[in-house]
């Protein structure tokens, strides 16, 4: 998301600005997007509450063959497997007929989770500042207006250290390949990077999308740990398969900062 001026993403009363929109996706992703929305109607019909996409393409950022798609979907009902499952085959139809994108990537929820208490400052925050509406009516009407302070922070980003258990057994999973742990690289780099972003967000007062602005902002704060963050940003976008890279950030980046952040803004109250 490109900052306005000096409003670091935010509107006139200080609330963080929804990004992305339908009339910002590139025109080459645009038959990607026509695609998606008939086959989500198609493959979830009646019991699609609403439909959104998020990520590079609403922000209008995508990079042809490089960027992913990005959507959620709110159900009526709580999914249930095989929901998952259309989901997972609607991914692989998208990402096979589509050279556009790589990959795709589908979250299911279902209407009440995402508006319950539990979920406001989380899911909620999610759907309403970083999600563009695609099919039926908009959650985030039913939605309060969001500040980047300290209790957004600690729901969306305050889990790390529950987090980093899983990321280890991941990476002692994953074949021994440069191919296979890409993709892991790309995706703890930009978990940190948020991460990171989300610790000094209430300092810096405004909301970025973008990983470069986000390890900036954290460095500005945090100058000792600057060049680690920048690297990971790098990483989060132009992801090599670097074993090194990955235990660094499970045995010292993300130690470091689950506690920082835990020490700054508290422990996000663990999900069922």
């Amino acid at each position: 998301m490109a900052l306005q001026g000096d409003h670091r993403g935010l509107d006139a009363q200080g609330y963080i600005e929804r990004e992305g929109s339908l009339g910002r996706v590139p025109h080459a992703f645009r038959p990607v997007v026509a695609a998606a929305r008939d086959r989500v109607l198609d493959t979830f019909g009646t019991c699609l509450d609403s439909a959104y996409l998020y990520g590079s393409i609403p922000r209008g950022t995508a990079r042809v063959g490089r960027s992913d798609l990005d959507l959620l979907l709110a159900l009526r009902e709580r999914p249930t497997a095989a929901d998952r499952a259309d989901a997972r085959t609607l991914d692989e139809a998208l990402d096979k007929e589509f050279a556009q994108i790589d990959g795709a990537g589908t979250l299911v929820l279902g209407r009440a989770q995402v508006l319950s208490d539990l979920e406001t400052y989380d899911l909620g925050w999610f759907l309403a500042c970083l999600c563009t509406p695609l099919l039926g009516e908009d959650l985030a009407a039913y939605l309060p207006r969001y500040r980047p302070d300290s209790l957004l922070a600690r729901e969306t980003n305050g889990d790390l250290a529950l987090l980093l258990p899983r990321w280890r057994e991941r990476i002692g999973e994953a074949p021994d390949t440069e191919e296979a742990r890409r993709p892991l690289v790309r995706f703890m780099s930009r978990h940190l990077v948020r991460t990171g972003f989300t610790l000094v967000m209430p300092r810096w007062n405004g909301w970025t999308s973008d990983l470069r602005e986000m390890a900036e902002a954290f460095g500005a704060y945090y100058p000792e740990r600057a060049a680690e963050m920048r690297q990971a940003a790098v990483r989060g976008y132009e992801p090599a398969g670097d074993l090194a890279a990955l235990r660094a950030y499970v045995d010292d980046l993300g130690p470091w900062l689950a506690e920082e952040y835990a020490r700054v803004h508290g422990v996000k109250p663990p999900r069922p």
